[in-house]
């Protein structure tokens, strides 16, 4: 089946509008991350407190979290397994020396005929927080390290790793904004969000790319911006069937996945528009950009040499 057939938009001529909408893009996720102070950093990043509660009979773990809420915490994850229910709740909640019996109290009351008991109660401090985030840290350099030396070897070229990389740091920040904007917590399942938004961008991009170098091949002699513009055509229906699709899926996700998937599903979202955004109308217009502007050096150079 094919949606699309014998597209020919020329991309390149209007490239320098695509790359101030890539800007401003990139300059307003900037700006909200900066304004709003940083992101609501959950606690894999913070510290807080980890507490297990058991039940005497199974409870949906929706009426916990409503429960849970009401009585003022409003920055936890849960867990169950049988009649336990695993609590991890930021350091900033307001429950410090009457925790305990406070949240106890509490569910009991929302709960009258299911006896609640606290297992036990622990704090997970700030040692482990700050290894995670400069693993977070860690990971996100080593992808991009990766990618531009994976790509400069795959295409000969340093440019083609520049464009490449720069296309996936744009899908990441504008996502992580979108992020902030809202005030989504940020834990350990957003930087996965994000690493796979990073790596799924990179992939429509070295699609795009090999086809490039494809096509160089085959038509030596052929104009560079008509190559690049039919470059793109030959993979645009590939590259949005295949994005409708994961755009889809993480639509079904964010609609009916629960709140432990929201946020994740909410990155798919945001990031899957941005990749396609990236690839078409930002990478492949810069390669052309580099290029021409490296050809006119090299003449420049051996005029002067001659």
């Amino acid at each position: 089946m094919q949606f699309f057939k014998f597209t020919n938009i020329d991309f390149i001529r209007n490239r320098r509008k695509f790359f101030v909408i890539f800007g401003l893009l990139f300059l307003w996720s900037t700006c909200v991350i900066v304004r709003r102070g940083g992101s609501n950093y959950g606690i894999d990043f913070t510290g807080g407190i980890l507490m297990h509660i058991s039940f005497q009979n199974k409870v949906d773990l929706r009426d916990l979290r409503i429960a849970l809420e009401e009585s003022g915490m409003n920055s936890f994850e849960l867990q169950s397994s049988n009649n336990i229910i695993i609590i991890r709740a930021k350091k900033s909640v307001n429950f410090q020396e009457k925790l305990k019996n406070s949240i106890q109290n509490f569910v009991q009351s929302m709960f009258p005929n299911n006896l609640v008991k606290i297992e036990r109660i622990e704090y997970v401090g700030p040692a482990v927080s700050e290894y995670l985030s400069r693993q977070a840290i860690y990971g996100f350099l080593f992808a991009f390290l990766g990618m531009i030396a994976y790509i400069t070897f795959r295409f000969k070229s340093s440019f083609w790793g520049i464009a490449a990389i720069l296309g996936v740091i744009h899908d990441v920040v504008v996502t992580f904004g979108f992020v902030v904007l809202l005030g989504k917590e940020v834990n350990i399942t957003v930087v996965a969000a994000l690493l796979t938004i990073a790596g799924y961008s990179i992939n429509d991009t070295i699609v795009l790319f090999n086809r490039i170098k494809e096509n160089l091949k085959l038509a030596l002699s052929q104009n560079f911006a008509v190559l690049v513009n039919r470059s793109i055509n030959d993979v645009l229906a590939r590259t949005i069937v295949t994005s409708i699709t994961v755009f889809i899926v993480a639509c079904s996700l964010f609609f009916f996945g629960g709140e432990v998937l929201h946020t994740f599903a909410y990155v798919m979202v945001i990031g899957t528009v941005l990749g396609v955004f990236s690839t078409i109308f930002v990478c492949a217009p810069l390669i052309y950009e580099l290029e021409i502007k490296r050809n006119k050096r090299l003449k420049k150079n051996t005029c002067k040499t001659k």
